[in-house]
């Protein structure tokens, strides 16, 4: 059972095709997760989401309708994975439908789940007022001690539901009471930010940080800026102390019919999701946990992206698997972009590509059905990356790797990759040795002329990671030409190397920040120091001594231009 072993326990949501279970599975995890529509067979793979009802944290499993015979292809392969669903469930919700009533594929269905040894309860459906409840009441006639009408669009009568179905949910795990204990500590955690127990560290927006004083050596270089590093390392420490249940997500994406259920069920080592040579087989935007070392890793598998102007005219069900595909992009940490070896890398896929580069994430490209791939040379595989290097050369961060999903070549590889990539996007660079790469770089080659002007790049610091985002700090920064923001991204990627991650760079008016310098370390009242400079007599130029032999305190107004 799902349930033993410390994972959480699974629900299985279970029925006949169009009673609505795909709705009660978004109402229960709290959001529109499974394609919804009014039309039967839907929903085909088994989707997953995760819910918690007084305290209990549970899996509920969407599944396609039940059905005992069926001649197509396809919705013989949903019969599969619903049963693959009530296998593994911990405890079943059997949908009905009170207002087409007791039907002889609800018998089928009743007969078929009475071979399982689980929890089962009866959710009559659509009882959205109370004549419908009166008719919900034929549905006692299947023999289950537990049978509730509900209206899962409206949330009629689901809460009592769970308030049964938690009663009967195997016992907590030690895993689920301590990731409960760790998550007691993040709470406690952000209340004491809240309460300004703990400073966060936070690189605001222009003017956010005008209160933060930097000081110039008295050679009017800026120092290491150490001790804000080592806050921003000691506050990336507790927030990923407050997170570490949080496993890696990748998802995989691209056209339609390239290969990415096939690639997920070679990961898995079985049939998770629907594989299909039609394309659109798969709709909905399936998690899957996988173990992975120490950790789990989230396997997202997506519907095909299609050309904008063939989902503007195809069925609802294909517009809402694109927008899924794109949601699952957002929440994931890497995508895989799986590419068509035949075909070859085409302008959707650039598309899909530049949708993850828009989202910050990390990316890994995967030349699928390597084996079908004709007349294979030695350098085959690098003509290929020479092209789309060549053809994308925004996506010259992402590493590119040949598979093929049918056969299991390399398909491991992906992995490996992806889970690389997930760690590069969370890197930290040292200010001081970030700056000592900016600096070198200026010198190697200084920032193109604009309108006579030409930017001076004075210092950098890292101010996010995933993905890592950096803050330079410049005269004329809003004139710094994009090129040579390319330069220094590759300059940081030498140094670094960021592998499948975009970076972020932001170019910030040195005049926003308010400079003060060091006073001097001489005492009080005397001339001079050893080492120290001696107080000018006047004349020539030189800056007269302040009172008492201290340099003043000189604060730069925030409009200044830079010097």
């Amino acid at each position: 059972m799902a349930g033993q072993g410390g994972a959480l326990p699974v629900v299985a949501i279970v029925g006949r095709p169009n009673v609505g279970k795909s709705t009660l599975f978004n109402r229960i995890i709290g959001e529109r997760a499974a394609i919804v529509e009014d039309r039967a067979r839907t929903t085909r793979d088994r989707m997953y989401g995760d819910a918690q009802w007084n305290g209990r944290r549970f899996i509920v499993v969407d599944t396609g309708g039940l059905e005992v015979d069926s001649d197509d292809p396809i919705e013989a392969k949903v019969q599969v994975q619903a049963r693959l669903a009530i296998a593994e469930a911990d405890v079943i919700v059997f949908v009905v439908d009170a207002i087409t009533g007791l039907t002889p594929a609800d018998l089928e269905a009743n007969e078929l789940l009475r071979m399982a040894a689980v929890p089962l309860f009866v959710a009559v459906n659509k009882a959205d007022n109370p004549r419908r409840e009166l008719d919900a009441a034929e549905f006692w006639s299947l023999g289950w001690e537990q049978t509730h009408p509900i209206a899962a669009n409206h949330g009629r009568g689901v809460a009592d539901l769970l308030d049964e179905l938690v009663r009967v949910l195997p016992p907590e795990s030690d895993a689920e009471i301590a990731r409960k204990a760790r998550a007691d500590e993040a709470d406690t955690f952000a209340r004491e930010v809240a309460s300004g127990s703990l400073r966060p560290y936070v690189v605001g927006e222009e003017g956010d940080d005008a209160d933060d004083e930097v000081a110039e050596n008295p050679d009017g270089t800026i120092p290491d800026l150490a001790g804000l590093d080592a806050e921003a390392a000691r506050w990336d420490a507790m927030l990923a102390a407050a997170s570490d249940d949080t496993p890696p997500a990748i998802a995989f994406v691209g056209r339609p019919n390239v290969g990415k259920s096939s690639l997920v069920n070679a990961l898995l080592g079985e049939e998770r999701t629907i594989v299909s040579d039609i394309p659109g087989t798969t709709r909905d935007a399936i998690d899957t946990r996988i173990a992975w070392g120490r950790t789990e890793v989230v396997l997202i598998d997506t519907a095909g992206i299609r050309r904008r102007g063939k989902v503007a005219s195809g069925p609802a069900a294909e517009r809402y698997s694109t927008l899924r595909s794109i949601k699952a992009i957002s929440r994931a940490d890497v995508a895989v972009l799986l590419v068509d070896g035949v075909d070859g890398f085409t302008a959707q896929d650039a598309h899909v590509a530049g949708y993850v580069v828009e989202e910050g994430k990390g990316l890994v490209i995967a030349i699928n059905k390597w084996d079908a791939v004709e007349e294979k040379t030695g350098r085959t595989f690098d003509t290929y990356i020479e092209w789309i290097r060549h053809e994308v050369p925004f996506l010259d961060f992402a590493p590119i790797v040949s598979i093929s999903a049918k056969t299991g070549q390399r398909v491991g590889r992906v992995l490996e990759l992806a889970v690389d990539v997930w760690a590069e996007r969370r890197r930290r660079v040292g200010t001081g040795e970030l700056n000592r790469v900016v600096v070198a770089a200026s010198e190697r080659q200084q920032p193109p002329m604009v309108k006579g002007k030409r930017p001076k790049v004075f210092y950098a610091t890292q101010a996010a990671v995933a993905p890592p985002t950096f803050v330079f700090f410049a005269r004329e920064a809003g004139s710094v030409h994009f090129s040579y923001q390319r330069y220094l991204e590759n300059r940081l990627r030498e140094a670094f190397g960021f592998l499948g991650t975009p970076l972020r760079l932001v170019f910030r008016e040195r005049a926003g920040i308010r400079i003060e310098r060091k006073a001097s370390k001489r005492a009080p009242g005397s001339a001079g120091g050893c080492g120290s400079r001696p107080a000018a007599a006047g004349g020539g130029g030189s800056r007269p001594a302040a009172a008492g032999g201290a340099r003043p305190r000189v604060r730069r107004p925030a409009d200044a231009p830079g010097r």
